[in-house]
């Protein structure tokens, strides 16, 4: 039996390497993690019409989420009530009706069951139709993002993304227009477990200079001076962390929102435009991250690079397995021109067969299968770099650490992580709300630097 309370040590900010292997701990995750969160399952830009549909994944459940003839979104399990079978095997479409191909029970594009073949000659006109609707799902959409919930009882997903959406508003509102999702999405297997990547997007600036070193040299541009981390650079002046209530965190890199690619005239043209009328919009803190380049992960496997503007989605496969869904972001009032670029240079980074792709994928399947041994698993994993420099930030809410390189988001995705795992409803980590942060020992870490150059000032 896995001891869940062994599974995350947040006094010590230590993992046990088990979470990356263990078949007794990923389907606990299924149950108390996928079971209870919002799950990214589309954009509604790819549901703009009566009857469009796209299919999608949440954890190992098959999914499909369509536009109602009503216009509202509809989500539910892929599966007929009559002999489990799948009732739509294509990607994305748009119909009047999904029929399952067994036996030819029509299901409506809300789920309910509408016909069935000889149900006056064979059913003598006695079946229930309305009990054998497919199983519904909890489906909201954040600014376009569309996210179900398995759980009735989990919080709106408003509240499940609380401050963490003050963050993405940055972009998904940023000067007005918003932003959507290029697609279809690019699909991929990689043996890995779901957590590698998400904690690698959630705060891993540690391994830009490292793991990406060739290719940053190739690159080069503003990120290059990262290569082999050798720069002398002030850390704690180029960027910052943040962890929030629920698990969701990221990393930015000040003034670096286009330094991955190399083809960006139309990129730089609208930075250049838009960046004031984001600061009149949403205020100076948000103009600033809006130039900035984000590494993040919206809990618990959802995550994106905002600059290089890859959106990715880890759908478990087991515990050493996932399928990888990527689409591109774009703001909705670029360019075609401009929209093209960042399509280009986002699939030639952070694409399927992707430069900086296929750095990561080698270090997140080692990362997991390193774990077969069990001497291995007693072992435990260190994300200490940063602890005690983060706490309340004036500017920004959550917990902020003081540079880009850190772990601060590490450390706040595995505290939710184990909340989740441990808590045996929504009721239990509702009484956290007030002390989720208590993890954090320096929270005036801030309010201290602040004073402290103030008065270095003064002295001066």
């Amino acid at each position: 039996m896995v001891d869940i309370n062994k599974l995350v040590d947040t006094k010590a900010s230590t993992q046990s390497k088990e979470v990356f292997w263990d078949q007794e701990v990923y389907d606990r995750e299924i149950k108390n993690i996928f079971g209870r969160s919002w799950l990214f399952l589309t954009h509604e830009c790819m549901l703009e019409k009566k009857g469009d549909f796209i299919t999608t994944k949440m954890a190992e459940d098959s999914v499909i989420v369509t536009r109602h003839t009503d216009g509202s979104l509809k989500a539910f399990v892929n599966s007929c009530t009559h002999r489990g079978n799948s009732i739509c095997s294509a990607d994305s479409g748009n119909t009047k009706s999904f029929v399952c191909n067994y036996h030819g029970w029509v299901f409506s594009t809300d789920g309910k069951l509408v016909d069935v073949p000889l149900r006056e000659k064979c059913y003598h006109d006695e079946l229930d139709r309305d009990s054998l609707s497919l199983k519904t799902i909890r489906v909201e959409s954040y600014r376009g993002f569309v996210f179900g919930c398995f759980d009735e009882t989990a919080p709106s997903l408003e509240d499940f993304l609380g401050d963490w959406g003050w963050y993405l508003d940055t972009w998904m509102v940023g000067a007005g227009e918003g932003a959507e999702l290029v697609g279809p999405p690019m699909k991929s297997i990689l043996k890995c477990n779901w957590k590698v990547p998400t904690e690698n997007f959630v705060g891993d600036g540690y391994h830009v200079g490292w793991t990406h070193a060739s290719a940053l040299h190739v690159l080069g541009g503003e990120l290059g001076g990262l290569a082999g981390n050798q720069a002398e650079m002030p850390f704690d002046e180029l960027g910052i962390q943040v962890t929030t209530r629920h698990g969701h965190g990221f990393g930015v890199i000040d003034n670096a929102a286009i330094a991955i690619h190399a083809k960006r005239d139309e990129y730089a043209k609208y930075m250049e435009e838009t960046i004031p009328k984001v600061a009149e919009n949403l205020g100076e803190p948000r103009a600033k991250l809006f130039n900035g380049h984000w590494n993040c992960s919206t809990f618990p496997n959802c995550s994106f690079l905002y600059g290089t503007n890859i959106f990715k989605v880890w759908h478990p496969r087991g515990p050493h397995e996932i399928e990888v869904w990527s689409w591109v972001i774009v703001h909705k009032d670029m360019s075609d021109e401009g929209k093209r670029e960042i399509v280009k240079q986002a699939v030639r980074s952070f694409g399927t067969a992707g430069t900086l792709e296929s750095d990561d994928g080698d270090n997140m399947v080692q990362s997991t299968h390193v774990n077969r041994g069990n001497y291995t698993r007693e072992g435990t994993m260190n994300s200490t770099m940063g602890q005690g420099y983060e706490g309340e930030h004036p500017d920004y809410p959550g917990i902020v650490g003081s540079s880009f390189i850190g772990e601060t988001s590490y450390r706040g995705f595995y505290r939710f992580y184990q909340e989740m795992m441990s808590a045996d409803s929504w009721d239990d980590i509702r009484a956290n709300d007030e002390h989720w942060a208590d993890c954090f020992p320096n929270k005036n870490y801030w309010k201290d630097r602040i004073a402290a150059k103030a008065a270095e000032a003064e002295g001066e």
